[in-house]
Protein backbone atom coordinates (compact mmCIF):
# COMPACT_ATOMS: atom_id res chain seq x y z
CA UNK A 1 0.00 0.00 0.00
CA UNK A 2 3.25 2.37 0.47
CA UNK A 3 5.17 1.17 -2.91
CA UNK A 4 6.91 4.95 -3.12
CA UNK A 5 7.89 5.06 0.34
CA UNK A 6 11.20 6.94 -0.02
CA UNK A 7 10.46 8.97 -3.07
CA UNK A 8 9.40 12.66 -3.34
CA UNK A 9 6.90 14.35 -5.70
CA UNK A 10 6.64 18.17 -6.50
CA UNK A 11 2.77 18.59 -7.29
CA UNK A 12 2.06 22.11 -8.89
CA UNK A 13 -1.35 23.87 -8.69
CA UNK A 14 -2.31 22.14 -5.58
CA UNK A 15 -3.78 24.52 -3.84
CA UNK A 16 -7.47 24.62 -4.21
CA UNK A 17 -9.89 22.34 -1.76
CA UNK A 18 -11.91 20.95 -4.98
CA UNK A 19 -8.87 20.48 -7.13
CA UNK A 20 -6.77 17.69 -8.93
CA UNK A 21 -3.55 18.83 -7.79
CA UNK A 22 -4.40 18.37 -3.87
CA UNK A 23 -6.06 15.19 -4.37
CA UNK A 24 -2.91 14.21 -6.57
CA UNK A 25 -0.54 15.28 -3.61
CA UNK A 26 -3.18 13.21 -0.83
CA UNK A 27 -2.91 10.06 -3.64
CA UNK A 28 0.64 9.69 -3.58
CA UNK A 29 0.53 10.19 0.23
CA UNK A 30 -1.41 7.82 0.98
CA UNK A 31 1.57 5.53 -1.21
CA UNK A 32 4.32 7.21 0.96
CA UNK A 33 5.49 9.46 -1.34
CA UNK A 34 6.86 12.87 0.32
CA UNK A 35 5.07 15.82 -1.16
CA UNK A 36 5.77 19.41 -2.15
CA UNK A 37 2.54 20.90 -3.49
CA UNK A 38 2.81 24.17 -5.32
CA UNK A 39 0.60 27.27 -5.28
CA UNK A 40 0.50 31.05 -6.04
CA UNK A 41 -0.33 32.07 -2.35
CA UNK A 42 -4.14 32.79 -3.11
CA UNK A 43 -5.50 35.95 -0.86
CA UNK A 44 -8.50 33.99 0.83
CA UNK A 45 -11.13 36.76 0.39
CA UNK A 46 -10.58 35.73 -3.23
CA UNK A 47 -11.84 31.37 -2.58
CA UNK A 48 -14.98 30.17 -3.45
CA UNK A 49 -17.27 30.14 -0.99
CA UNK A 50 -16.81 26.48 0.07
CA UNK A 51 -13.08 26.82 0.79
CA UNK A 52 -14.34 29.85 3.22
CA UNK A 53 -16.44 27.86 5.05
CA UNK A 54 -13.99 24.82 5.71
CA UNK A 55 -11.80 27.41 6.73
CA UNK A 56 -9.67 26.44 3.65
CA UNK A 57 -5.50 27.73 3.64
CA UNK A 58 -4.47 26.98 0.35
CA UNK A 59 -1.58 24.70 -0.06
CA UNK A 60 -1.37 24.66 3.48
CA UNK A 61 -4.15 22.62 4.04
CA UNK A 62 -2.91 20.74 1.30
CA UNK A 63 0.10 19.86 3.26
CA UNK A 64 -1.96 19.46 6.04
CA UNK A 65 -4.06 16.74 4.15
CA UNK A 66 -0.56 15.17 3.46
CA UNK A 67 0.76 14.88 6.57
CA UNK A 68 -2.29 13.31 7.89
CA UNK A 69 -2.21 10.60 5.19
CA UNK A 70 0.99 9.79 6.52
CA UNK A 71 4.00 11.52 4.75
CA UNK A 72 5.98 14.70 4.74
CA UNK A 73 4.52 18.03 3.07
CA UNK A 74 6.63 21.29 1.76
CA UNK A 75 4.05 23.87 0.80
CA UNK A 76 5.58 26.01 -1.71
CA UNK A 77 4.19 29.16 -2.99
CA UNK A 78 5.43 30.53 -6.27
CA UNK A 79 5.16 30.78 -10.23
CA UNK A 80 5.63 28.83 -12.64
CA UNK A 81 5.94 30.60 -15.28
CA UNK A 82 8.90 32.06 -13.25
CA UNK A 83 12.23 30.44 -14.05
CA UNK A 84 13.67 31.96 -10.49
CA UNK A 85 10.67 30.79 -8.40
CA UNK A 86 10.86 27.04 -10.64
CA UNK A 87 14.40 26.92 -9.91
CA UNK A 88 13.65 28.34 -5.95
CA UNK A 89 10.87 25.26 -5.65
CA UNK A 90 13.53 22.40 -6.94
CA UNK A 91 16.39 23.33 -4.78
CA UNK A 92 13.87 23.73 -1.74
CA UNK A 93 12.66 20.12 -2.22
CA UNK A 94 15.99 19.19 -2.37
CA UNK A 95 17.28 21.06 0.47
CA UNK A 96 14.10 19.49 2.54
CA UNK A 97 14.53 16.00 1.19
CA UNK A 98 17.12 15.12 -0.58
CA UNK A 99 16.06 13.82 -3.76
CA UNK A 100 12.89 14.63 -6.28
CA UNK A 101 11.45 11.37 -8.04
CA UNK A 102 8.15 12.09 -9.83
CA UNK A 103 6.82 15.80 -10.81
CA UNK A 104 3.23 16.21 -11.70
CA UNK A 105 2.25 19.56 -13.60
CA UNK A 106 -1.07 20.38 -13.10
CA UNK A 107 -1.26 24.45 -12.50
CA UNK A 108 -3.51 26.12 -15.30
CA UNK A 109 -5.07 28.97 -15.81
CA UNK A 110 -8.43 29.44 -13.90
CA UNK A 111 -11.36 29.76 -17.03
CA UNK A 112 -13.61 32.07 -17.30
CA UNK A 113 -13.08 35.32 -19.58
CA UNK A 114 -11.19 32.93 -22.17
CA UNK A 115 -14.12 31.02 -22.99
CA UNK A 116 -15.07 32.72 -26.25
CA UNK A 117 -14.46 32.97 -29.89
CA UNK A 118 -10.71 34.02 -31.14
CA UNK A 119 -12.38 37.29 -32.87
CA UNK A 120 -13.15 38.13 -28.83
CA UNK A 121 -10.18 36.77 -27.51
CA UNK A 122 -7.78 39.38 -25.83
CA UNK A 123 -3.90 38.73 -27.03
CA UNK A 124 -2.67 39.19 -23.11
CA UNK A 125 -4.99 36.54 -22.03
CA UNK A 126 -3.91 33.81 -24.71
CA UNK A 127 -0.64 34.56 -23.83
CA UNK A 128 -1.32 33.97 -20.24
CA UNK A 129 -3.14 30.71 -20.39
CA UNK A 130 -0.52 29.69 -22.27
CA UNK A 131 2.53 30.54 -20.23
CA UNK A 132 0.62 28.87 -17.30
CA UNK A 133 0.09 25.66 -18.66
CA UNK A 134 2.58 25.41 -21.59
CA UNK A 135 5.63 27.08 -20.68
CA UNK A 136 5.26 26.69 -16.85
CA UNK A 137 5.40 22.87 -17.20
CA UNK A 138 8.11 23.64 -19.61
CA UNK A 139 9.62 25.25 -17.27
CA UNK A 140 9.17 22.69 -14.20
CA UNK A 141 10.01 19.72 -16.73
CA UNK A 142 13.01 21.00 -17.67
CA UNK A 143 14.58 21.89 -13.80
CA UNK A 144 12.99 18.42 -12.35
CA UNK A 145 14.78 16.52 -15.32
CA UNK A 146 18.18 17.59 -15.09
CA UNK A 147 17.67 16.48 -11.16
CA UNK A 148 16.47 12.93 -12.23
CA UNK A 149 19.24 12.27 -14.64
CA UNK A 150 21.79 13.37 -12.17
CA UNK A 151 20.10 10.85 -9.80
CA UNK A 152 20.64 7.68 -12.26
CA UNK A 153 17.59 6.11 -10.55
CA UNK A 154 14.54 6.80 -13.13
CA UNK A 155 11.42 8.94 -12.52
CA UNK A 156 8.18 10.19 -13.48
CA UNK A 157 6.34 12.90 -15.16
CA UNK A 158 2.78 13.27 -15.42
CA UNK A 159 1.45 15.99 -17.42
CA UNK A 160 -2.17 16.79 -16.63
CA UNK A 161 -3.62 18.28 -19.95
CA UNK A 162 -7.58 17.68 -21.38
CA UNK A 163 -9.34 15.58 -23.77
CA UNK A 164 -9.47 19.90 -24.76
CA UNK A 165 -6.44 18.70 -26.25
CA UNK A 166 -7.84 16.13 -28.74
CA UNK A 167 -10.34 17.81 -30.22
CA UNK A 168 -11.01 21.46 -30.77
CA UNK A 169 -14.06 24.32 -29.04
CA UNK A 170 -14.85 27.08 -30.61
CA UNK A 171 -15.08 28.82 -27.71
CA UNK A 172 -11.64 27.36 -25.59
CA UNK A 173 -8.95 28.80 -28.40
CA UNK A 174 -6.21 29.26 -25.48
CA UNK A 175 -7.32 25.94 -23.68
CA UNK A 176 -7.56 23.55 -26.61
CA UNK A 177 -4.70 25.03 -28.34
CA UNK A 178 -2.38 25.42 -24.61
CA UNK A 179 -3.68 21.19 -24.01
CA UNK A 180 -2.46 20.42 -27.95
CA UNK A 181 0.74 21.99 -27.15
CA UNK A 182 1.14 20.10 -23.49
CA UNK A 183 0.60 16.33 -25.26
CA UNK A 184 2.95 17.61 -27.92
CA UNK A 185 5.76 18.27 -25.17
CA UNK A 186 4.48 15.25 -23.08
CA UNK A 187 5.53 13.11 -26.36
CA UNK A 188 9.19 15.24 -26.51
CA UNK A 189 9.83 14.55 -22.82
CA UNK A 190 8.75 10.29 -23.39
CA UNK A 191 10.97 10.07 -26.54
CA UNK A 192 14.16 12.24 -24.66
CA UNK A 193 13.86 10.76 -21.35
CA UNK A 194 12.96 6.78 -21.90
CA UNK A 195 16.57 5.70 -22.44
CA UNK A 196 16.89 6.68 -18.61
CA UNK A 197 14.41 4.72 -16.88
CA UNK A 198 11.82 8.46 -16.69
CA UNK A 199 8.43 8.20 -18.13
CA UNK A 200 6.37 11.48 -19.16
CA UNK A 201 2.39 10.82 -19.90
CA UNK A 202 -0.21 13.01 -20.31
CA UNK A 203 -3.56 12.39 -18.31
CA UNK A 204 -6.65 13.96 -20.45
CA UNK A 205 -9.55 14.47 -18.10
CA UNK A 206 -13.13 15.45 -19.01
CA UNK A 207 -15.69 17.21 -17.26
CA UNK A 208 -14.18 17.25 -13.48
CA UNK A 209 -15.93 18.04 -10.05
CA UNK A 210 -13.12 20.78 -8.94
CA UNK A 211 -13.64 24.48 -8.40
CA UNK A 212 -12.98 25.10 -12.21
CA UNK A 213 -16.10 24.45 -13.17
CA UNK A 214 -18.09 26.73 -10.68
CA UNK A 215 -18.32 29.00 -13.21
CA UNK A 216 -21.17 27.06 -15.33
CA UNK A 217 -22.94 26.61 -12.29
CA UNK A 218 -21.82 23.67 -10.45
CA UNK A 219 -23.33 21.49 -8.91
CA UNK A 220 -26.82 22.61 -10.23
CA UNK A 221 -28.09 25.00 -13.38
CA UNK A 222 -28.64 24.45 -16.68
CA UNK A 223 -25.69 25.07 -17.85
CA UNK A 224 -23.96 22.00 -15.69
CA UNK A 225 -26.73 19.89 -16.84
CA UNK A 226 -26.16 20.58 -20.71
CA UNK A 227 -22.47 19.40 -20.02
CA UNK A 228 -23.57 16.48 -18.17
CA UNK A 229 -25.46 15.09 -20.51
CA UNK A 230 -22.10 15.01 -23.05
CA UNK A 231 -20.80 12.38 -20.39
CA UNK A 232 -21.48 8.71 -21.88
CA UNK A 233 -21.35 7.54 -18.26
CA UNK A 234 -23.82 10.98 -17.32
CA UNK A 235 -21.44 12.31 -14.35
CA UNK A 236 -18.42 14.16 -13.70
CA UNK A 237 -15.11 12.64 -12.88
CA UNK A 238 -14.03 13.17 -8.85
CA UNK A 239 -10.82 14.61 -8.49
CA UNK A 240 -9.72 11.66 -6.32
CA UNK A 241 -10.55 9.45 -9.79
CA UNK A 242 -8.19 11.62 -11.99
CA UNK A 243 -5.46 11.71 -8.66
CA UNK A 244 -5.90 7.35 -8.70
CA UNK A 245 -4.68 7.69 -12.11
CA UNK A 246 -1.78 9.93 -11.52
CA UNK A 247 -0.60 7.64 -8.56
CA UNK A 248 -0.84 4.37 -10.84
CA UNK A 249 1.41 6.18 -13.51
CA UNK A 250 4.16 7.01 -10.46
CA UNK A 251 4.31 2.89 -9.68
CA UNK A 252 6.73 0.14 -10.81
CA UNK A 253 3.03 -1.40 -12.35
CA UNK A 254 2.89 1.86 -14.58
CA UNK A 255 6.66 1.52 -15.48
CA UNK A 256 6.45 0.70 -18.91
CA UNK A 257 3.85 3.36 -19.78
CA UNK A 258 5.49 6.72 -21.17
CA UNK A 259 4.73 8.82 -24.40
CA UNK A 260 0.68 8.64 -23.77
CA UNK A 261 -2.07 10.98 -23.44
CA UNK A 262 -4.61 8.82 -21.41
CA UNK A 263 -8.51 9.64 -21.69
CA UNK A 264 -10.48 10.06 -18.13
CA UNK A 265 -13.52 11.37 -19.35
CA UNK A 266 -16.49 8.67 -18.68
CA UNK A 267 -16.08 8.16 -22.18
CA UNK A 268 -16.68 11.34 -24.04
CA UNK A 269 -13.48 10.98 -26.06
CA UNK A 270 -12.69 7.63 -27.38
CA UNK A 271 -9.34 7.27 -29.43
Amino acid sequence: MRELEGKVAIVTGAGRLRGIGRAACVALAKMGCAVAPTGTGRKPETFPPDEKAAGWRDIESTAEQVRTAGAKALPLVGDVTSAKDVARFVQQTLDAFGRIDILVNNAAFARGEDRVTVDKLDEALWRKVLDVKVTGSFLMSKAVADVLLRQKQGGRIVNISSIGGKRGNAVSPAYCTANFALQGFNQVLAQWLAPYGITSNAICPGITDTSRMDDVGYPRGAAWDRMVQLIPMKRPATDDEIAGVIAFLCTKAGGYITGQAINVDGGMVMW
